[in-house]
């Protein structure tokens, strides 16, 4: 009798080892270090998946570009300042899967390397995490907000919505480099006028603060200007008395995830 005992707990003991390994591969969620190769040069980025994320639906997909001052090539600076430390911050789980690449130092979100890897990040991470291509949605902070209208005017069509925060087509004084790529073609008399047209019904969500010492406010009332002339789906919040900062209180700001959920591609 000891023989078939003996073999009957050897069997149960062996399936506990090989089911003990399918718990162990639950999908992580939270923030998850990733890299990507374009055109010979490896990138660090980061991607957020929430806490109930499920890889057995599509998910709504955002593209993260942060600013000046998160530049580097440590892929994890991009996640302190903006929409990261928004996550961290919430009491709410945010419904997004969210992609963060990193700017390399010295350059900028129009240099077209870095608006190749950030799109090279976001495609392979719809492809892992079955993003929904009708709800791809752009965001962006400063510098990266100036890449956001960029990329909005570049590739009309391709996102849902945008939230440009403190952004602008024109550079500032200080960081006169920092300009959409449009403003260096000859012929396009308009810059501003010719974003909004490239844009056109994508539902947009501008803000900016109206103290701002970095990026002229005036950047995002002309871009507002712009769009409202064209017929726009336009949102726009300045907030009085706030400075460069104005992406703490928008990315807090009531309704704006639900907004963005709202907004797909085929309707």
């Amino acid at each position: 009798m000891a023989k078939p005992i003996f073999f009957g707990l050897f069997w149960i003991t062996l399936s506990c080892c090989v089911v003990m390994p399918a718990f162990a591969r639950q999908q992580e969620t939270g923030f998850l270090d990733r890299t990507i190769s374009v055109s010979g040069s490896t990138y660090r980025y980061q991607v957020f998946l929430p806490a109930n994320f499920d890889p057995h639906r599509k998910w709504p997909i955002v593209l993260f570009l942060h600013g000046a001052g998160e530049r580097g090539e440590n892929g994890l600076l991009q996640t302190d300042v903006g929409l990261g430390h928004a996550i961290r911050n919430s009491t709410h789980d945010l419904p997004f899967v969210v992609v963060m690449p990193q700017c390399r130092a010295n350059t900028h979100w129009m240099d077209p390397a870095m608006q190749a890897q950030a799109l090279a990040a976001l495609d392979y991470s719809i492809r892992e995490f079955k993003g929904d291509r009708d709800r791809i949605y752009l965001t962006g902070i400063s510098m990266g907000g100036y890449g956001a209208w960029d990329l909005a005017a570049k590739y009309p069509g391709k996102f849902a919505a945008y939230v440009v925060i403190c952004g602008g087509i024109r550079g500032p004084e200080s960081f006169p480099q920092l300009h959409v790529t449009l403003l260096d073609n000859p012929k396009v008399a308009d810059p501003y006028a010719e974003t909004a047209r490239r844009i056109g019904k994508t539902p947009v969500w501008i803000f900016h603060g109206a103290d701002d010492p970095a990026v002229p406010v005036e950047e995002s009332r002309k871009m507002a200007r712009a769009l409202e002339q064209a017929g726009a789906n336009l949102r726009f919040t300045e907030y009085p008395g706030i400075g460069h900062n104005s992406w703490d209180k928008a990315y807090a700001e009531p309704g704006l995830a639900d907004w963005v959920l709202q907004q797909k591609l085929s309707k």
